[in-house]
């Protein structure tokens, strides 16, 4: 494989809307994580050198955690992926024009964001 794929630092929790005000509050009034919006809507959380991302997702009906993959080649990446039978879902959040990454499932269907790391 040509491009190196490595862990991202952005963890989204799709939240359904019943769940989410409380799900905002158990992070940062019971466990005490700071908060930042630098994305609104979406409220994130320092977790240690991590972001979680708590998105409402009304079109959910249970919570869902998608993690996030860097790569240095992300054409090489999907390729690499796609021979491997790796399932990409890019249908289930529009990522922009241009951008340079994509959405994938892992075999037990827990979503991934494969992109360079610049692509934002």
């Amino acid at each position: 494989m040509t491009a190196r794929i490595k862990g991202g630092i952005n963890i989204a929790m799709k939240v359904p809307p019943h769940q989410y005000e409380a799900t905002i509050a158990f992070y940062r009034d019971f466990i005490g994580l700071k908060p930042f919006t630098a994305k609104a809507p979406a409220i994130g959380f320092e977790l240690g050198p991590n972001r979680l991302w708590i998105d409402e997702a009304p079109m959910m009906s249970q919570a869902e955690v998608w993690l996030e993959l860097f790569t240095d080649d992300f054409p090489a990446a999907a390729d690499h992926l796609a021979n491997a039978g790796v399932v990409r879902c890019d249908a289930i959040e529009a990522l922009g024009e241009g951008f340079r990454g994509g959405w994938i499932v892992n075999p037990a269907n827990i979503v991934h964001l494969v992109r360079e790391p610049d692509a934002w």
